[in-house]
């Protein structure tokens, strides 16, 4: 079989996973979730073992720090997927949940509703936790799904993937395939199935500006994913000192190799003269508190002539991924939104103030995925968000942006029903002779309510 037809063969295997999931029940889908989830709680040494391996060859060959850092599984990550997945499992139906209805007369009604995409293709680089995580919002949405993970990752990758269609066979009593979620492990694979427009209908690739570039350029099916995640915390006039370290510090040192760790510090000018108790001004104190707590600061040019830092940046758009952090004086609130909207990724920053109207306005002003106030970025997570998981942050402008949970995973359809289903019809040509009349009434709240109650 050519690379072509077997890539070709796990698109469509995938799409018949799709439809099995379809077919399910919604108990039933629920009990694939829970049982993936005790299946990932049950093998955790299992896993753990495997992705010892991939961190032992990771080291010998040197892997950057902020990869080796996603790479690395441990008992306390398996435990948040665990919650998060039967956190999934506990929601409403996504599928088929009613987005409006109509009575196009009062014996036609029209449902728009909540759908399955068909079939998702996701590449992602170092983070083995992207699987369960993934593979539970497909699961959940009624997906079918592809995965290429990364090399260094393929111990853990395996065993995971084999952890969860196993569980997913087992739980279904074989009505869902263990095809409904294929795993990919050549690179060269990925680039045939960026070929399938019609067998798979959106790629999301979770990983560097470099790889989401190349398959955006590489494919005519719809991508959604999210370019550098260079995050701001900027610091208005008025802002709490400590409330600014604080925040600003764990935005940065929480996890620095996570896309929603924060990247620039921008401070009001007012700052860089107003004097803190414990001597100097309040700019001085904040990259000294935040030096001391592990931040190693680069300066923008305004900030290097202020003295708040020693080395310059090299650019005012970087995603360090480490203790790095570039800091940067701007002369006003507005100065800061065109700072950020101009040098940023769009993808999180955030306002301290205790301003209520500067936070307003900031966060309408920004055109960002998510914009904060007096909240760390690190916040910009699907399981900090309550969704359960992400399958990735989109930076789009498309129908999801920001954390993606099963929300993003859904499109829609629209279902036309005589409420006489036995004996009702209808045709345009009723319309149109004037034997029926539209009357397009909303009935939106009576039919949700309906399908809460049955």
């Amino acid at each position: 079989m050519s690379d072509h037809a077997a890539m070709l063969k796990y698109a469509d295997d995938a799409r018949e996973g799709s439809r099995q999931l379809n077919a399910l029940s919604y108990p039933e889908r629920q009990a694939v979730l829970r049982a993936v989830a005790a299946a990932l709680q049950e093998h955790q040494d299992e896993i753990l073992e495997a992705n010892a391996k991939d961190t032992a060859v990771a080291k010998e060959t040197h892997l950057a720090a902020p990869l080796l850092k996603r790479l690395e599984l441990t008992a306390g990550k398996i435990a948040t997927l665990v919650d998060g997945i039967r956190s999934i499992a506990d929601t409403e139906n996504p599928i088929g949940r009613v987005l409006s209805a109509k009575e196009l007369d009062d014996n036609l009604l029209l449902v728009k509703q909540t759908a399955s995409i068909g079939v998702l293709l996701i590449v992602f680089e170092s983070r083995p936790d992207s699987m369960p995580q993934i593979a539970a919002l497909a699961l959940s949405s009624g997906n079918g799904l592809l995965l290429k993970g990364g090399r260094e990752a393929e111990h853990s990758n395996a065993v995971i993937h084999r952890v969860i269609v196993d569980a997913v066979t087992a739980a279904s009593a074989g009505k869902v395939e263990r095809s409904v979620i294929g795993l990919i492990t050549n690179r060269s694979d990925v680039y045939e199935l960026l070929k399938l427009e019609g067998h798979i209908d959106l790629v999301i690739p979770r990983g560097g500006n470099a790889m989401v570039q190349n398959i955006q350029r590489s494919t005519n099916i719809a991508v959604l994913g999210h370019a550098d995640g260079i995050c701001h915390v900027y610091a208005h006039e008025d802002a709490d000192v400590a409330q600014l370290i604080a925040i600003a510090t764990d935005a940065k040192l929480n996890y620095p190799a996570a896309c929603n760790a924060a990247e620039t510090l921008l401070l009001h000018r007012a700052l860089l003269t107003a004097p803190h108790a414990g001597g100097g001004t309040v700019a001085q104190h904040v990259v000294q508190a935040m030096t001391q707590a592990g931040v190693k600061f680069l300066a923008g040019p305004a900030a290097l002539a202020a003295g708040l830092a020693s080395t310059a940046a090299d650019s005012l758009h970087v995603e360090y991924g480490d203790e790095h952090m570039t800091v940067e004086v701007v002369g006003s609130l507005e100065a800061a939104i065109q700072h950020i909207n101009q040098h940023g990724s769009h993808h999180t920053d955030c306002i301290v103030t205790r301003a209520p109207g500067a936070a307003a306005a900031f966060q309408a002003a920004v055109d960002s995925a998510c914009v904060f106030h007096n909240s760390s970025t690190r916040f910009a997570d699907g399981y900090r968000f309550g969704l359960g998981a992400e399958v990735g942050i989109s930076t789009a402008r498309v129908h999801a942006r920001g954390p993606v949970g099963v929300e993003g995973l859904l499109t829609q359809k629209w279902v036309l029903y005589p409420r006489d289903a036995v004996d009702g019809f209808a045709t345009v040509g009723q319309f149109q002779g004037g034997d029926r009349q539209f009357s397009h009434v909303d009935i939106t709240a009576k039919v949700q309510a309906a399908r809460r109650g049955h």
